[in-house]
C-alpha cells in the first residue's frame, strides 16, 4: 500500500456524507500517493506557487498559480505535488457524492 502524503496540516473547512472541502498543507518535496476516486471530482485550487496535479491516462501536468484552479473528474489517476523546498498550501474540494481513496501502486 502507498504510503500516505506527509500533510504538514489539513485544516478541515466542511464535511458532508457528499462534499468534503479543506485546507490542505504539503511538506515540501512532498505529494498525495497516486489515487482515484469512484464518484467524487476533486477541484484543486493553487493558494501558493509550486503546487503540480500530475494525472495518468493520458499523461498530464498541470501546474497551478496561486489563485488557479484544475478538476480531477472520477476515475482519473492522479496526485497533487509540492515542489518546493517548503510547505505548502492548497484548497480541495471533493464533491459531489460519497468519498473514496482507491490506491495505486
Amino acid at each position: 500500500m502507498p504510503e500516505a502524503p506527509r500533510f504538514v496540516e489539513s485544516d478541515w473547512i466542511a464535511s458532508t456524507a457528499d462534499v468534503r472541502v479543506r485546507v490542505n498543507t504539503l511538506a515540501p518535496n512532498e505529494g498525495t500517493p497516486w489515487h482515484w476516486h469512484s464518484v467524487v471530482t476533486d477541484t484543486v485550487f493553487c493558494l501558493e506557487d509550486g503546487l503540480v496535479v500530475v494525472h495518468r491516462a493520458p499523461d498530464e501536468r498541470v501546474a497551478l498559480r496561486p489563485g488557479e484552479r484544475t478538476d480531477v473528474a472520477p476515475g482519473r489517476v492522479h496526485r497533487v505535488l509540492n515542489t518546493t523546498a517548503r510547505p505548502l498550501r492548497y484548497l480541495l474540494i471533493q464533491a459531489t457524492g460519497k468519498y473514496d481513496f482507491n490506491a495505486v501502486e
